[in-house]
Parts: C-alpha cells; structure tokens; sequence
C-alpha cells in the first residue's frame, strides 16, 4: 500500500480510484461487494459502511424491579419475560462469526441486574473480543455483583439517576430510594479502585471498567442536573448523557422540555469558538442561543437533515425474547404523546426482522427487507410527522404522506436528537 495510515492521508491511483488499507477495511469489517455509503460536505466526504454490524443492544428482561413514572410499561400490552439461556447461546453464536466483534449493550426496556444469569451473559459477551456496556438503575448492584463485574471486565455501566436528592429521586422512580443507589454506587467505585488503576487519583489509560450517568429531564427534575452531574463526579463517572422525557403517559406530557426543538427547521448558523463558561460568559452565551435559535440544536443533526443514531452507528436490538429490530424504538410496540400530538396518542408499531430461533443473527442482519430499511433510513426521506401532525398518517407509524411505508421513522425523536440512549 502507498497509503501511511499514521499520516490520516488516503492516495489515489492512476485512474484516480481512492486506495484505503486493507487493514483498515479489515477494523471496520467491510468486505467484498459490501456498499459503502457516501456523503459530501462543502470540502470533505465520509465514508461509512452500510453492511457491519458493529453494536447490538441486548435485552435481558423488559420486567424490572421498579414502576417509575417515566416509564413505557405504563402503557404496554406485550408479554413480559426474560431472555432464555437458548436466545443467548443464538445470540452469542451469531456474533462469533461477525468481525471485527461488535460492541454489546446489556440493556433495552427492562432492568438487565433483574435477570438471573447476567453475569454469566457478561462473561460470554466479553469472550467474544469486543466492548461490553450495561444500563441499571442500581438498585441491584450489590457489593457482590460489582466486584463480579469489575473483575469480568465490563467496559462501561450506566446508571440512570434522575435526582439528586432522595425527595426528588423517589418522584420519579417510585419504590427506589436514593441513599441506597449511591451506597451501591460506592461499592461500585470501590471494586473499580481494588482494580489498581488509579495514579493520583486520575485514571489510567487502560482502565478497564467506567462508570455513566444517564439524566432523564424533565420540568420537575431539570434543577437537579448539576447536583446529578457533581454526584457522578463524586463517584468517578466519566460519561454523561442527558436526554428528554418520552411521554408515553398523559399526565407526563407537561414535563417535557422540548415543545420548540423538535425538528425547529429554522436553526440559524450560530459558530462559538472554544471558551469558558463563567460568570462573565454565561448570560450573554445563553442569551445568545435563546436569540439565535429558542432551542439546543439537535446534536446528530446532518446539514439539518434528520439521522438515526442506530442505523448510523451500526447497531441493532434484540428482545429478551429472541426478536432481532433495528433500533430500540422499533423493538415493542406503545403509545406516546409527541411532537404537535401532545394531546393525542401516537401509536408506534414494532417491527421485527425476524426471530432466533428461526433464524441466525447474521441471517437476520443480512436479510434482504432488513438491508433495504437500513439505506432507507440514511436517505431519511421521510415526512416530518413530529412536526407536521396535521393529518392521520402522525397518528401512527404505518405509512406517511411522502408514500413510505410502515414503518416510518419522521416522527422518531431519536432521529431529531431529543431522545438520547447510551
């Protein structure tokens, strides 16, 4: 090769063909025949592959051990379960033939720590080569079970804490309570510290297990995000993510956060430099924005174009019943209250690929009808249901006015940047 990856250059051939390493198709798993998608900005083009599977979201069990307010168990119809020693082994034995292996995600609409064999799901997850996350709420996480994972080697456990103070806390996820999240929290940091990779207190390169926090906001809890934010900090977080609610409830649809942002489409070219936020800066920053814009400006926004964030980064779900989605969203179906629907339902359809037991993983992935849906949703050509509402197709996911198809992905917060997951 004439290429030098070390430089960040890529060399064309005579006729003009861009050469890319073999050992860089290799790491990010393109192979023969795969299609390859394009996108051009004003002086740069980004390649990605269509084809890899490179994360898999993995539902444990969608029961869990508390009735929070937030919650889309409030308004489900679908069986509960968990997932059974067989899906796992299909599951496991599928990703034994993608390479490079993908990233897993314990987590989907259920409390993975709920489910009885977690730790043996981890230690074969992480057998297989690749990144290991989970999300809990903590309530689970024993002395015992930190240790456990620490020593497995899970990469990153989020944590869902939605106040910082147990008045606040208990609000929203009824039937917890605070100060005993953070006491597992502290058996959490100390397993992490035994590891030995701390250096004055900072952390080392290779430190193997993180911790993040994840923050629902909300009107009655925004207030309490720095407090979240220092309380991550106490015990070593390293990410944040903080999202929105999804009301799925009536009663939750005044806690939300985002009447102006969603799909605004009038967001004005507002470039800040890197600069402190300080007493000096933060009222005419924020006055700034507010003037510019009236909202935060979705974060995976393209060019003002809608963006998936798990057909973007390669992922994919499965149920804790062996149901193979392409996003979680798209994984049991539920009703919502959303965009300009605030006072009506919007009914969203899952949509299942296919199922373990009667197929493999790879099939699944590869599936004809699961490919096309994947390019359809990086064209992202749908209507904008989450902003338009004004006829039935807003009502659900079935078919919009732009002649797609179920299912239809414009009125997807996810895709706008006002729903985050891990």
């Amino acid at each position: 090769m004439t290429n030098s990856e070390n430089s960040g250059y890529l060399e064309t051939d005579a006729y003009g063909r861009l050469i890319i390493p073999q050992e860089m198709l290799t790491r990010y798993g393109v192979k023969p025949g795969d299609k390859i998608r394009l996108s051009q900005n004003q002086n740069s083009l980004q390649l990605q592959s269509a084809s890899r599977l490179a994360k898999l979201y993995i539902e444990p069990t969608n029961l869990c051990n508390l009735d929070c307010r937030t919650c889309i168990r409030n308004v489900w119809t679908e069986p509960m379960g968990r997932m059974s020693n067989t899906v796992f082994t299909r599951i496991i034995e599928g990703l034994k033939t993608v390479s490079p292996a993908p990233k897993i995600f314990f987590g989907g609409f259920g409390e993975p720590l709920f489910h009885p064999d977690i730790l043996e799901m981890v230690r074969r997850a992480k057998a297989l080569g690749g990144e290991v996350e989970m999300i809990s709420n903590a309530t689970l996480l024993t002395k015992e079970i930190s240790q456990e994972l620490v020593k497995l080697g899970l990469n990153m456990l989020w944590v869902s804490l939605d106040g910082a103070t147990p008045e606040s806390y208990t609000d929203i996820r009824l039937g917890a309570a605070l100060p005993k999240v953070l006491e597992n929290l502290a058996y959490f940091r100390e397993a992490r510290f035994a590891k030995g990779n701390y250096s004055q207190q900072k952390y080392a390169p290779d430190f193997p297990t993180r911790l993040g926090i994840e923050f629902v906001a909300m009107k009655r809890n925004i207030n309490d995000l720095p407090a979240v934010l220092e309380l991550g900090e106490r015990f070593g977080a390293e990410g944040f993510i903080v999202t929105n609610v999804l009301p799925y409830t009536r009663d939750m649809v005044d806690e939300v956060l985002y009447y102006r942002a969603i799909n605004n489409g009038s967001y004005r070219n507002l470039k800040l430099p890197g600069m402190d936020v300080n007493e000096e800066t933060y009222t005419p920053i924020f006055k700034a924005i507010r003037k510019m814009y009236g909202t935060f400006a979705a974060i995976n926004s393209e060019n003002g174009r809608d963006v998936c964030p798990f057909i973007e980064n390669g992922a994919g779900a499965v149920s804790w019943d062996g149901n193979l989605s392409p996003c979680l969203p798209l994984m049991h179906s539920h009703t919502s209250y959303m965009g300009y629907l605030y006072n009506e339902e919007r009914y969203s359809r899952r949509w299942l690929v296919g199922n373990l037991a009667e197929h493999s993983l790879p099939e699944l992935w590869n599936a004809p009808e699961h490919i096309a849906f994947r390019e359809r949703v990086q064209s992202f050509d749908f209507s904008p249901c989450s902003q338009c509402g004004s006829c039935e197709y807003s009502e659900k996911n079935e078919e919009d006015c732009s002649n797609n198809k179920f299912p239809t992905c414009g009125g997807c917060l996810w895709a706008q940047g006002v729903i985050q997951c891990p």
